[in-house]
């Protein structure tokens, strides 16, 4: 993978899990490289994410419980949702829990397998799925076509900062 000359100052605050014994999962640097590329494009700073890498099993069971689909994915996002509380009066809660994100977790098969049909680097696919995850966490969504184009245009602007091709192109 090609490192920008110019790296983005630190701003995700990672937590990674690894609970995938499968080769080529990227290191824990390029993921922090990434994340720190997309917050950085998309001018946010020390926003904590947590990164869960998985094996078909884990992401099939999460898949059919949170979407109702029984099958394996690439990447599911969990939005943060700050729950209501009622607290006393005067009774504050300490700003930076708005600063977590959420979560994201990736099927390390399931990007090793789209990477080979799609002729991608390894590399590039896992960036584009951690990408195209932590756009959910940050509201984004392709449902209607609008929302895609736009949900694209700023994942391929990301990816050429990292220089990766477009994903969206025919390989």
């Amino acid at each position: 993978m090609k490192i920008p000359l110019s790296e983005p100052p630190v701003s995700a605050i990672l937590d990674l899990q690894l609970a995938s014994d499968c080769a080529d999962i990227p290191k824990q640097g390029d993921i922090q490289l990434w994340l720190d590329t997309l917050l950085c494009y998309q001018q946010l700073a020390e926003k904590e994410i947590t990164v869960r890498i998985v094996d078909d099993a884990e992401i099939q069971q999460l898949n059919q419980q949170y979407r109702g689909k029984d099958k394996s994915t690439n990447v599911l996002s969990f939005p943060f949702e700050i729950p209501e509380l009622a607290l006393p009066d005067g009774v504050q809660v300490d700003g930076s829990i708005s600063n977590f994100l959420g979560d994201i977790v990736i099927c390390a098969q399931v990007v090793k397998q789209e990477s080979k049909q799609q002729n991608k680097l390894p590399g590039h696919h896992w960036a584009h799925m951690l990408i195209h995850g932590t756009l959910h966490l940050l509201g984004y969504d392709h449902i209607e076509e609008q929302e895609a184009k736009e949900m694209e245009g700023i994942e391929i602007a990301i990816l050429q900062k990292l220089a990766i091709d477009d994903p969206y192109q025919d390989h």
